[in-house]
């Protein structure tokens, strides 16, 4: 089975920063991390706030399941961050 997204849950991580959503590959989870500089591409961000990262993500999202999608059949795992390269 290939991977999916039938939660469309999201969180923002101050921390790294990042926003933070999972995908499934059969009964395995996936959790997702893109980084601020890959948000970028979809949404203007003037400071990493939780605000404007969750914008960004949903303006962006059908475009970062594809990118996470891609990655992931690269590597799979369990947790995957990503980058602006991968866009």
């Amino acid at each position: 089975m290939a991977l999916n997204f039938p939660n469309a849950s999201r969180c923002y991580d101050g921390s790294k920063p990042c926003v933070r959503f999972w995908g499934y590959d059969v009964a395995l989870e996936v959790t997702f991390d893109v980084e601020e500089a890959a948000l970028r591409r979809f949404h203007s961000i003037t400071e990493p706030s939780e605000e404007s990262m969750l914008a960004a993500f949903d303006a962006g999202r059908a475009q970062i399941e594809k990118a996470a999608v891609r990655v992931y059949s690269r590597r799979s795992c369990n947790y995957v961050r990503l980058t602006a390269s991968d866009f």
